[in-house]
C-alpha cells in the first residue's frame, strides 16, 4: 500500500524555456528592486482572496514611462484581473509613496511571452521614482465593494507573481531577482473515486486506488473515513476495512490479484454502510493480453504547464493509478537541461509490470509545416528533434532542429521509438506529412475537444492507424485531467493498451499494432473481433509499407488488425462492460454508422429527454463554439435535472420556473447537455439557442435522434428520448456489416454512457 501526499512544488527556473531580453540595466539584483507579496499563507481553489504586492525601487530608480509588470502562468484559471470598476471582481488598486502617478493596465494575452501570457502593466507616470520608493498594488482589492480576486480552479504548490521591471523605460521588461509566490491548496471533500484496471488475467497483479476531490477535481488531504471494501470477486491482498487518514491524498494498494475468471468491481462502504464510490469494471479472464491505462501525453510547469515535472509523474503513478505515462513538453520550450531531466525521471519511475513510462516530447511545429505530434522513445537519452529554438537561448544545437514534419520522420527513422498525431492549440495536417512505419495513432479526444475527423481523414488517404485518447493536461493532473474554468472544455481522455505484458516493449507492440482503445476519460472493458465466414488473411504488419510481412489464415481479428478476406460482409462481435449504464453503441464502417445498439427498445421510453450541443467552429485554435439559450416544455413540469459533461460549475446551466432550463456553454467538438424528467408525457419542447431552433413534440421522439445541423465544424444540438431509468452496464452483440470491394473497410465501434462519456475501438482495416 502507498500513501501519497505532496512532493516539492517550486518548478526550477534553469529548467523552463522561457526568453527574456538579450540586454538589460545592469548585472546587480539589486539595481532593479525587489518585491514581497502579503500575506503569503496557503489560499483555496476558487476561493476569493486578497493581496498586496509591495515592489521597493532599486538603484536606478524608475524613469517617467517606465513599469514594472506583473506577470502570471498562460494556463492559469484565476478570475480575470481588472483596473476599471472597484465594485467588481478582481478590482486592481495601485499607490505609491514616490512623487508620481502610477497607471494600471491588465491583458490576458500579447504582452507577455509564453508561459506567462496574462500582464498587469503598472506605468509610472507625471514623475519618477528613486531608490526606495514604493509601489503597492492590491490584487483583488475589496475596500470598495469588489469580493477580491478569485483563485484558480487547481492546485499549485508555488502560484509566482513575478515580477519585470522597466527601470530605464525603454520597453524592456527584465524579472526581478524574487519571485514572490503562494501556495494554492484544495477545497472539502465532494466525491469519492475509486479506481481501478479493467482487463487481467488470473493472478495477475494489478493497484486499487482510492482518493477523495474537491469539487473542481482535485485529490484532497481533507478527507477521512472509515470504509469497507466489498468486491464482487475474492482479491488477494486487498483488506476488508481501511481507516482513511486525514492528509492523505490518495491511497493505493499494490500487488493484488485476482485467482478466479469473473467481473471485478469493488464497493466503498461507510460506517453507515453507504456506498461512496464503486471502482471501474475489470475483467478477470485467461488469455494473451491484460488491459492496461495510460495517459500519455500532458505537461508541467518546466514548459506551458503547472507543478513540477516529478509531481506529474507522481500524480500520474499514485493519484490517478495509470500503468503507463509520459510527459510531453512543446519542444520549443524543452532546453537541453530540462530534457536531461525528462530522461532520468522516466528512467526512475520505470517499473515493469506496475508503471511504465516512456521518455518524450511535443513536436510543436505550425500546421503549415505539418502541426502537433508526439514523440515517444523507448529508451532514455536520445536526441530530440525539436520544431524550432523559439524560446530558447541556447542556440549550440540548431542543427538538430526538424523543422517540418517530413523533416521529423526522416530524422527518427532508425529511431527505436512511435508518434502520435494530435490536436492542441495547432493540429496535425495529416495530408502533409504522415509516416505510417511510426505514426501508428491518432489522438481524437483530449482537453482540447474530440477530434474524430483526425483518424477519418486518414482513411480516405489510405492511412491504417488506431485510437487513443490522452488529456494533453496542463494543470499537472495526468489521467485525471478536469479541464477548470478556462480555455479548456473537457475532460482529459485516457487510453487502454491491449498488451502481453507491462512493459516498454509490451505496450509498444499494442501500439504498433493498433490493439488499444480510447475513451474520454472513463475506463471500461471493450472487446471487438471481426469475424469472416470465408476466412482472411491477416498481415502481421501493414502489407501497403512491407510488402513482404509474415501472414496467416483466420476466421476472425481483433480491433487494429488488418485483414484480407474474399468475402462481401463481415460480423462483427463486440462485448462491453462498464461502469455507468450504457446508452448507446454506434458500429461503424469508416465515417458511416452501420447500426446503432441501444439497450432498451421504444416500448421502454419514459418521460426523459436528453437535450445535446456539440461541435465546433473550426479546426484550429479559434475552435471554441458557445453555446446560449434557453429549452421549453410546454404542457409538463420538469421533475429532475442532472447535468452532462458541464465541467465548469460557474457556467449557467439552471431549471428556471416550472419548465424551462436556461444554459451557458462550449464546446471544442466534444458534447455536453443536460437530462430533464417531465412530469407528463403530452409534453411539446423547444430548444432555442444561439445556434439556431429545434422544437417537437415529445411523443414525436423515439429511439431516433431529433438532430439540428448549426453549421461550422459538426455544429450540432440533438434530442433524444431515454428510458426513465437506464441500467444495462454490460452488452454483447454481433452485427453484420457490408464490405465494399473498393479500398479498406475501417470496422469500428463508438460507445456512449449514461453520464455523458464515449469511447472508440481502434479500427479492423479489411479489405477485398
Amino acid at each position: 500500500m502507498i500513501l501519497t501526499n505532496s512532493l516539492d512544488s517550486r518548478v526550477k527556473p534553469e529548467l523552463v524555456g522561457e526568453a527574456w531580453p538579450a540586454v538589460q540595466p545592469g548585472a546587480d539584483p539589486v539595481l532593479l528592486g525587489h518585491a514581497k507579496l502579503s500575506p503569503s499563507d496557503p489560499v483555496e481553489v476558487r476561493s476569493a482572496q486578497t493581496f498586496t504586492l509591495t515592489y521597493t525601487v532599486g538603484r536606478y530608480g524608475l524613469d517617467d514611462t517606465g513599469a514594472i509588470r506583473i506577470v502570471f502562468r498562460a494556463m492559469s484559471d484565476f478570475g480575470r484581473l481588472q483596473v476599471d470598476d472597484p465594485k467588481a471582481p478582481g478590482y486592481v488598486s495601485a499607490a505609491t509613496t514616490g512623487n508620481a502617478r502610477i497607471i494600471l493596465d491588465y491583458t490576458g494575452f500579447g504582452l507577455a511571452s509564453r508561459p506567462r501570457w496574462k500582464a498587469l502593466t503598472a506605468r509610472v507616470s507625471q514623475g519618477f521614482l528613486k531608490e526606495g520608493d514604493t509601489i503597492s498594488l492590491v490584487f483583488g482589492d475589496t475596500s470598495c465593494g469588489s469580493p477580491g480576486m478569485k483563485m484558480q480552479t487547481f492546485v499549485e504548490g508555488s502560484f509566482e507573481f513575478k515580477v519585470l521591471s522597466d527601470c530605464c523605460a525603454t520597453g524592456q521588461f527584465t524579472p526581478i531577482a524574487e519571485t514572490p509566490s503562494i501556495a494554492i491548496v484544495p477545497g472539502p471533500p465532494a466525491v469519492w473515486r475509486a479506481v481501478l484496471s479493467s482487463l487481467r488475467r488470473p493472478g495477475e497483479f494489478f493497484r486499487f486506488g482510492l482518493k477523495a476531490e474537491d469539487k473542481w477535481g482535485n485529490p484532497t488531504p481533507s478527507a477521512q473515513g472509515d470504509f469497507t471494501f466489498e468486491t464482487t470477486l475474492p482479491v488477494n491482498g486487498l483488506p476488508k476495512c481501511y481507516h482513511y487518514e486525514k492528509g492523505d491524498r490518495s491511497i493505493v494498494f499494490e500487488g493484488l490479484s485476482v485467482d478466479t475468471p469473473g467481473t471485478l468491481r469493488i464497493a466503498v462502504l461507510d460506517e453507515n454502510r453507504d456506498v461512496v464510490a464503486e471502482s471501474h469494471p475489470m475483467v478477470v479472464q485467461r488469455g494473451p493480453y491484460g488491459g492496461y491505462w495510460g495517459d500519455l501525453h500532458g505537461q508541467s510547469g518546466e514548459s506551458i504547464g503547472v507543478t513540477t515535472a516529478e509531481q506529474y509523474f507522481d500524480f500520474a503513478r499514485n493519484k490517478s493509478v495509470l500503468d503507463v505515462a509520459s510527459h510531453q513538453a512543446n519542444d520549443f520550450q524543452v532546453n537541453n537541461a530540462f530534457w536531461a531531466v525528462i530522461n532520468d525521471l522516466t528512467a526512475r519511475h520505470h517499473e515493469p509490470g506496475v508503471f511504465v513510462t516512456f521518455p518524450g516530447y511535443e513536436w510543436s511545429g505550425n500546421t503549415a509545416v505539418g502541426g502537433d505530434r508526439n514523440v515517444y522513445f523507448l529508451h532514455e537519452g536520445r536526441q530530440i528533434r525539436r520544431s524550432s529554438h523559439a524560446l530558447l537561448t541556447d542556440r549550440s544545437d540548431l542543427d538538430t532542429d526538424a523543422p517540418n514534419a517530413k523533416v521529423l520522420f526522416e530524422a527518427l527513422q532508425g529511431e527505436d521509438c512511435f508518434v502520435y498525431a494530435h490536436v492542441g492549440g495547432r493540429y496535425a495536417d495529416l495530408a502533409y506529412a504522415h509516416d505510417p512505419k511510426i505514426e501508428k495513432a491518432m489522438e481524437i479526444h483530449s482537453a482540447w475537444g474530440t477530434f474524430e475527423w483526425l483518424l477519418t481523414d486518414g482513411f480516405a488517404l489510405g492511412h491504417r492507424c488506431g485510437v487513443v485518447c490522452n488529456s494533453d493536461g496542463h494543470k499537472g493532473r495526468p489521467g485525471a485531467s478536469y479541464p477548470g474554468a478556462s480555455m479548456f472544455g473537457a475532460y482529459g481522455g485516457l487510453t487502454c493498451f491491449l498488451a502481453k505484458d507491462l512493459t516498454r516493449e509490451g505496450i509498444v507492440d499494442s501500439i504498433r499494432r493498433r490493439h488499444h482503445f480510447g475513451t474520454t476519460g472513463t475506463r471500461m472493458h471493450m472487446t471487438v473481433q471481426v469475424a469472416f465466414a470465408g476466412g482472411g488473411t491477416l498481415f502481421d504488419q501493414d502489407p501497403n509499407i512491407y510488402p513482404d510481412t509474415a501472414t496467416r489464415l483466420v476466421n476472425q481479428v481483433m480491433m487494429g488488425d488488418i485483414v484480407q478476406t474474399p468475402d462481401t460482409e463481415a460480423t462483427l462481435k463486440l462485448h462491453l462492460i462498464t461502469q455507468t449504464p450504457i446508452e448507446r453503441v454506434e458500429v461503424r464502417n469508416g465515417k458511416s454508422v452501420v447500426k446503432t445498439l441501444r439497450p432498451y427498445s421504444e416500448i421502454d421510453l419514459g418521460n426523459r429527454l436528453r437535450i445535446l450541443w456539440s461541435g465546433a467552429e473550426y479546426r484550429g485554435r479559434g475552435r471554441d463554439t458557445s453555446w446560449e439559450g434557453v429549452a421549453r416544455f410546454k404542457g409538463a413540469a420538469i421533475t429532475r435535472m442532472e447535468k452532462i459533461n458541464i465541467w465548469n460549475h460557474e457556467r449557467k446551466l439552471a431549471v428556471e420556473g416550472k419548465n424551462s432550463v436556461a444554459f451557458e456553454a462550449i464546446t471544442t467538438g466534444n458534447y455536453g447537455g443536460f437530462d430533464v424528467w417531465l412530469d407528463c408525457e403530452a409534453a411539446t419542447f423547444q430548444v432555442e439557442t444561439n445556434r439556431g431552433t429545434l422544437e417537437a413534440a415529445m411523443a414525436d421522439v423515439c429511439t431516433e435522434d431529433l438532430i439540428l445541423d448549426a453549421g461550422g465544424l459538426e455544429r450540432r444540438i440533438r434530442v433524444l428520448r431515454l428510458p426513465d431509468i437506464l441500467s444495462v452496464r454490460e452488452i454483447q452483440e454481433s452485427v453484420t456489416i457490408p464490405l465494399s470491394e473498393i479500398g479498406d473497410n475501417p470496422l469500428w465501434i463508438s460507445v456512449y454512457t449514461e453520464d455523458g462519456f464515449q469511447a472508440w475501438s481502434s479500427p479492423v482495416f479489411a479489405f477485398r
